[in-house]
């Protein structure tokens, strides 16, 4: 009689970014709304000029930046009373990098005369083709690994060689464990800032994970 063997497969793999996307905005709060709104539109002419000079160099491959939005509130002090209004203008760019040193110098202050500046964080990715060629390789390995695993357990039995029956997503065949693999994405939070004078620092991101695990029903021939 033949024995059934299931078995979870899975494999990983870690490659340096090729991209690396800023996200940072541009923001101004007072008592005038058309003074925020003016500072803001001032800082975010300089920094689609040093963009465009990015862009021109090779270093940046796209960018966008959002509509710029104002709103006011009207805030409380410490006793509950309430405070003369307040103007908020804000508006959000986003720059996609390929040149990691120019990244590093743009984000670590050589943006001058935009106070308004602040970097939120940078989004490290692979380039489509080269995440769609690393995702369909561990998906192979998962594979791999799975059919390696099944006739390790054949071989313990001192049953034949293995041969696969049922190939699925992690849960599919009925197993209940789940499974996250990576999202080939990495993040890293703001720390430079734009003050004149400092040392450039330079960026170190970590390399970019991309998982694939699979669920593989085998049968072994008895021995």
């Amino acid at each position: 009689m033949s024995t059934e063997i299931t078995v979870r497969g899975s494999f990983s793999a870690f490659r340096p970014p090729e991209r690396g996307t800023v996200h940072a905005s541009i923001s101004y709060h007072g008592p005038e709304k058309d003074w925020v709104y003016d500072q803001v539109a001032r800082d975010l002419a300089v920094v689609k000029e040093s963009i465009s000079r990015l862009e021109d160099a090779g270093a940046v491959t796209e960018w966008s930046a959002a509509q710029l939005r104002t709103w006011s509130h009207r805030p409380r002090n410490e006793e509950g009373e309430q405070l003369p209004l307040v103007h908020v203008a804000s508006v959000g760019v986003e720059v996609q990098f390929c040149d990691f040193i120019a990244l590093s110098q743009w984000v670590g202050g050589h943006i001058t005369g935009t106070e308004g500046f602040e970097l939120s964080h940078v989004k490290w990715v692979l380039t489509t083709e080269s995440r769609d060629r690393l995702v369909a390789e561990v998906r192979s390995r998962a594979v791999q690994d799975a059919a390696a695993r099944a006739q390790l357990y054949a071989d313990a039995l001192d049953l034949g060689k293995v041969r696969a029956v049922a190939i699925a997503d992690p849960g599919m065949l009925g197993s209940q464990a789940q499974s996250h693999g990576g999202d080939g994405m990495a993040y890293m939070d703001a720390a430079p800032g734009s003050s004149a004078g400092r040392p450039d620092v330079e960026l170190a991101p970590k390399d970019i994970s991309v998982s694939a695990t699979v669920d593989a029903r085998f049968i072994a021939p008895p021995s």
